[in-house]
């Protein structure tokens, strides 16, 4: 291992999208032991210091691998092709009005029944989009394809932690 190994390098991962989440918690836990600050403890500071950078970066590599989304966004960076959400917003038109559509009906949405439904929808678009970007990446290797795609997964995130939020203060 290398401070400067990529994450999927570090976890001894292929580089796809495709990934078992059972087998990146497994390589976690394994990489956990290894590092972890307490086996060095009658080494010294000096000693005990490294394990915890490389405990912190094992658990950040781990963060980024065992979410679908930031191991797509992840993936597009090491390709080449950042996702850059927060300067570029440009989105096809057909997603810009499903999305003011999903708008104006989490505004009209005044039951549970009427949230569960329209975030039923919202998850299989985010499980569609998913797939789609498993395929831009894994198979057609279009990462600037796929950081688009991942851009559009982040709004649907969004919107899907907006209707908890609104099912969240019903039960209130």
């Amino acid at each position: 291992m290398r401070l400067t190994d990529n994450d999927f390098q570090l976890f001894g991962l292929p580089e796809t999208q495709a990934q078992d989440r059972a087998t990146i918690d497994g390589r976690w836990k394994v990489l956990q032991a290894e590092v972890h600050p307490d086996r060095f403890a009658s080494e010294g500071a000096a000693a005990q210091r490294v394990a915890m950078q490389w405990a912190m970066r094992v658990n950040e590599g781990y963060q980024r691998l065992k979410d679908p989304l930031k191991r797509a966004a992840y993936l597009c960076e090491l390709r080449g092709a950042p996702v850059q959400a927060e300067n570029n917003t440009a989105m096809p038109p057909a997603f810009l009005m499903q999305q003011m559509t999903w708008r104006e009906a989490l505004d009209d949405a005044n039951t549970e029944a009427a949230l569960e439904a329209l975030d039923d929808e919202a998850a299989q678009a985010e499980t569609a989009a998913l797939a789609q970007v498993q395929r831009l990446l894994d198979d057609n290797h279009d990462a600037p394809a796929a950081a688009a795609q991942v851009r559009a997964l982040m709004f649907i995130q969004r919107f899907r932690a907006d209707i908890d939020q609104r099912l969240a203060a019903l039960e209130a």
